[in-house]
């Protein structure tokens, strides 16, 4: 049977009536692009997709389904990876893609309103002319929405500069599942009337409601930037190098780290060669900000030179262009790809207090290599922020069934680790379908109960979202 015959002919009729002819579609192809995301691990199979223009149409829509009992997936750019905009139960998809437009740049107040739908690196286009940027970052930037930026809360690369998009959002434009639409904070920068609650519809993953516009913070664009690429010799070094760059004279925007084996897949998948023609333990791809005085290169020059010096560091190389500054940075946003295509994995995306960052290295490595013997495991991360994308990949010969039922027991096994030292299961892509399991290991019963009494009060019948983050049971 055809899972779109869920939809009742009355349903679809109003929807015909009501909405423009290009509004709904159930076109096979469409169902499975917008029926899924990045996760790839669960079979799309929604009854169908809508693309509204406007926050109206997204209201009117969301109230029809209410009155039908209809189950409703919010889409953005699908780039997540924790299966949160995956539809796969028959559920209606709501695509924000043509809800792109963008308003213009307020330089007095360093703000722009935008629609959910815009892609973030044309935001950054669009606000660049003002000598401004809206400062979240990542190597999806341009395919990523702003909404499902916010619906996520974002980390990316300038976490350790800027911190998360929730600190980057003044205000919100939000439709509930019974078409109520909720203005939230607007452009203020302050107002002190009780529960801020567009901070409760920012990282709650399209559960609670759809963020349809936004009023974003802006930064001033950086003016001077080097980028960095040093070799260590072990991962104790890339956080004592991390406590020297917290001191050194510019401004820490990114801080990154990865451990050899993902630099020697990044080069045998992009065909490039190592910047460094020894092996060593780790990497470090570091961007700061500085002032272009000759004074200031002066005590950069100084800098660099003590950790030379002192042995911090056994190789380095800065860029000396843009092309050479992409180019470094291609080694590290490009381990996730090069790992993919090496071998099948399995991935897992946790966050630590960075003081507890070498130890939990140590005694996860530990626990692979006395439990898991056989599993290949490839650390890379924001550094700077505790943030750690654990992957392991199939050794080759290994059954894919075998491998799967090894890399979950494992993270049975992780997963405690990183409650034992205060962690979060998930760092940057959220709980969606894939984490719900190990939700328990960072959140508390009493904290859940809260989660779902808020779900209750905004979506009583269960409708936005369903089953994702956690099962309203």
């Amino acid at each position: 049977m055809n899972v779109s015959q869920h939809l009742n002919d009355g349903f679809l009729r109003e929807v015909s009536a009501k909405f423009p002819s290009d509004f709904l579609t159930q076109d096979p192809h469409e169902l499975e692009t917008y029926g899924k995301d990045w996760t790839k691990v669960y079979a799309p199979k929604p009854s169908a997709v809508v693309f509204p223009r406007t926050t109206e149409e997204v209201s009117r829509f969301l109230k029809l389904c209410f009155q039908n009992d209809i189950a409703v997936v919010p889409s953005g750019g699908r780039t997540g990876l924790a299966g949160g905009a995956v539809a796969a139960k028959g559920e209606v998809v709501l695509s924000l893609t043509r809800m792109n437009r963008m308003g213009p740049v307020d330089p007095m107040s360093q703000i722009v309103r935008v629609q959910a739908g815009a892609v973030t690196e044309a935001v950054h286009r669009h606000c660049e002319p003002h000598g401004l940027t809206w400062p979240v970052d990542f190597a999806s930037k341009g395919s990523s929405h702003i909404g499902g930026n916010i619906s996520t809360n974002a980390g990316g690369v300038k976490v350790i500069h800027y911190g998360m998009t929730r600190n980057w959002v003044l205000g919100l434009q939000v439709v509930t599942m019974q078409g109520d639409i909720l203005e939230l904070n607007g452009a203020l920068e302050k107002n002190n009337t009780g529960v801020d609650l567009r901070q409760l519809f920012i990282g709650s993953e399209g559960t609670l409601g759809i963020v349809t516009e936004a009023t974003l913070k802006l930064a001033r664009l950086p003016e001077h930037l080097d980028v960095f690429f040093f070799a260590v010799k072990e991962f104790k070094d890339v956080l004592t190098l991390f406590l020297e760059a917290r001191k050194g004279p510019f401004t820490l925007q990114a801080y990154e780290c990865l451990l050899h084996n993902c630099l020697e897949a990044v080069v045998w998948n992009l065909g490039v060669k190592s910047p460094f023609n020894d092996k060593h333990g780790a990497y470090v791809l570091m961007e700061v900000e500085r002032p272009t005085t000759p004074e200031a290169q002066g005590r950069l020059d100084e800098w660099l030179g003590s950790l030379f010096e002192r042995g911090l560091i056994q190789d380095g190389t800065l860029a000396q262009s843009p092309r050479e500054a992409k180019e470094l940075w291609m080694l590290r946003e490009a381990v996730a790809e090069s790992l993919t295509r090496k071998a099948f994995l399995h991935k897992n995306d946790i966050a630590l207090p960075v003081a507890e960052l070498n130890t939990f290295l140590d005694a996860m490595m530990n626990v692979f290599a006395t439990k898991y013997p056989g599993l290949d495991v490839y650390v890379f991360g924001h550094i700077g922020d505790g943030n750690l994308h654990v992957n392991t990949l199939k050794p080759e010969g290994m059954d894919r069934e075998e491998f799967l039922t090894r890399a979950h027991a494992a993270d049975e096994d992780l997963f405690e680790l990183v409650r034992s030292h205060q962690g979060s299961v998930s760092a940057e892509h959220g709980i969606g379908l894939l984490k719900k399991d190990a939700l328990k290991y960072s959140r508390t019963p009493e904290e859940l109960s809260i989660f779902k009494a808020m779900k209750r009060a905004l979506d009583p019948k269960n409708l936005l979202n369903p089953g994702k983050v956690f099962d309203l049971t």
